[in-house]
């Protein structure tokens, strides 16, 4: 298994987080929520992507679903 990317919320376009899942490596995004860092984990398992937050499981079924989700929770930069 690769090393996983580490990055900071904003420091990468959707394209190069949906890239690095695409070569099968998890994407770890260090996000501030309320006052405190959290940490996400991005990644794709087959054909589904997940997105694993401190409280929560999302599914993604799609490439369009996850690349929708990274943009709502503002995970990717805006370049």
């Amino acid at each position: 298994m690769s090393e996983p990317l580490v990055v900071d919320a904003g420091d990468r376009s959707v394209e190069e987080l949906l890239g690095a899942l695409d070569e099968g490596r998890r994407v770890t995004v260090r996000t501030e929520f309320l006052g405190s860092e959290h940490e996400v984990t991005l990644r794709r398992d087959g054909g589904t992507y997940y997105c694993d937050t401190p409280t929560r499981l999302h599914r993604h079924e799609t490439a369009a679903e996850m690349r929708q989700c990274i943009e709502n929770q503002g995970y990717a930069s805006d370049a």
